[in-house]
């Protein structure tokens, strides 16, 4: 009935995006998956698809988003709509590490890498490349 993170699948993603992720297959779940992740500042996943809608639910920090063919920011509090099979990303676009929550409809989502995340490279132009081996 409950869960802690150190049960969970542990991922390190280059940059920045440490995460926990329950696949609700694996944990009894009939409807429904997460992945939490530890993003620190100009980190964040490549872009990707999934076979499923997800929400992301930000409490505090600031986002910047590619979704589809759109670019935003955003300020926590927030929760993102990402639409089944739109190649999507993120990044950490504030000055602190942040948690987000992505949720999914389903109890084994599918992921498909598309490419890096094309966030990146502007925000090290403006920042300064991450440190090698970002760490928790």
């Amino acid at each position: 009935m409950v869960f802690s993170f150190d049960q969970l699948e542990y991922w390190y993603r280059v940059p920045g995006e440490f995460t926990h992720r329950l696949d609700g297959d694996q944990y009894g779940f009939e409807t429904l998956s997460f992945i939490v992740s530890e993003t620190h500042p100009g980190g964040g996943p490549g872009l990707h698809v999934h076979d499923t809608e997800e929400a992301h639910v930000l409490l505090a920090g600031t986002a910047q988003y590619q979704i589809g063919g759109k670019t935003f920011t955003v300020q926590a509090p927030y929760v993102a709509r990402v639409p089944a099979g739109v190649p999507h990303t993120f990044i950490n676009a504030g000055t602190e590490p942040f948690n987000l929550i992505a949720v999914f409809g389903t109890k084994h989502p599918n992921t498909t890498r598309v490419g890096p995340n094309p966030l990146v490279p502007v925000w090290e132009s403006r920042h300064g490349a991450l440190p090698c081996g970002t760490a928790k």
